[in-house]
């Protein structure tokens, strides 16, 4: 019996790749010299897409594959995909939710203390000289008992509250309705209020159409001189432009920031900024959760494959 196609959009770790190639017939288009021709070449075959979250599958792959049953996303967020040509002919769509929580929630947390306190800077002044030169580093701002907002308080919002209850923090919210599970928070019903009353503003949202830009000038303005922004969740849910126009000009105190758009080529001129702490892409990048994410892409196209329910489903 031949092995189900599958049309894979970006390279795993070798660990996910083994099983991968052992239960599927995997056609790697990353790989591919001319992306269209290939597409053209494998598209009829393939029965199901695995992809990452931020690479997703847009309408023209989608149309190039009319034997396509389901999209598999390697990450918990899934605005990369065309979820609109997906329902129109009933494509089935999975991310890897929960594995990734945790680890996400821990990066950010430590983003924010790490900017706060300045310690890449406070690193770079004990090997460089500086410290035995030119004495202490310069005082940076607390953290523990600062006001905090989380824009979004779904999986990942309600673990880094969690963590920054443990600094005293006055904990703050803002997503579409009140949140049960969050009594002791305070719930503000919209953004730019959030950003008013807060000292820190974590974006953990999903990302969509909805949410593009909710992070822009008049939330960054309300944040003000002495506020910072920690991003873990899409760059496409903060205003690029008027961000680092904000920072440039110090009317926003810091950013923290784990995506960007147009990634890994982000604006230079998030580097020419000493106020901005940068990451790669890694809030999940851990060992322990990247097993766990490829397993659950695995097990879902197993799943699916197999006829039984799929484990985490969008679609």
């Amino acid at each position: 019996m031949s092995k189900p196609e599958v049309l894979q959009i970006g390279p795993y770790p070798d660990w996910d790749q083994g099983p991968l190639d052992a239960a599927f017939t995997m056609h790697r288009y990353f790989e591919a010299a001319d992306r269209a021709a290939f597409l053209s070449q494998v598209g009829p075959a393939v029965r199901a897409i695995a992809t990452r979250g931020e690479l997703g599958a847009d309408a023209t792959m989608i149309a190039a594959c009319p034997a396509l049953e389901m999209i598999s996303v390697y990450g918990v967020g899934y605005d990369a995909v065309d979820l609109a040509a997906c329902r129109k002919r009933g494509i089935r769509v999975t991310n890897t939710p929960d594995v990734l929580t945790a680890d996400v929630a821990d990066l950010g947390v430590a983003m924010m203390l790490a900017q706060a306190r300045g310690m890449i800077g406070a690193e770079r002044w004990v090997r460089d000289g500086s410290w035995a030169r030119k004495g202490l580093y310069p005082l940076k701002t607390r953290v523990w008992g600062k006001r905090v907002g989380i824009l979004g308080l779904g999986r990942i919002g309600f673990e880094v509250g969690k963590r920054l209850a443990g600094f005293d923090m006055e904990i703050a919210y803002c997503d579409v309705v009140a949140k049960n599970y969050a009594p002791d928070w305070r719930f503000v019903p919209d953004p730019v209020s959030l950003a008013r009353e807060v000292d820190f503003l974590f974006v953990t949202l999903a990302a969509s159409t909805e949410t593009r830009h909710v992070v822009g000038q008049e939330v960054i303005a309300a944040l003000g001189p002495e506020g910072m922004v920690i991003n873990i969740s899409r760059a496409s849910n903060v205003d690029e432009e008027a961000l680092l126009e904000a920072l440039e000009a110090g009317a926003l105190g810091a950013a923290a920031l784990d995506v960007f758009e147009d990634e890994p080529a982000l604006n230079p001129r998030f580097l020419a900024l000493p106020n901005v702490l940068v990451q790669p892409h890694h809030a999940s990048g851990t060992v322990e959760t990247r097993k766990a994410m490829g397993k659950l892409v695995r097990d879902n196209l197993m799943a699916h494959f197999a006829g039984h329910d799929l484990l985490t489903p969008v679609l």
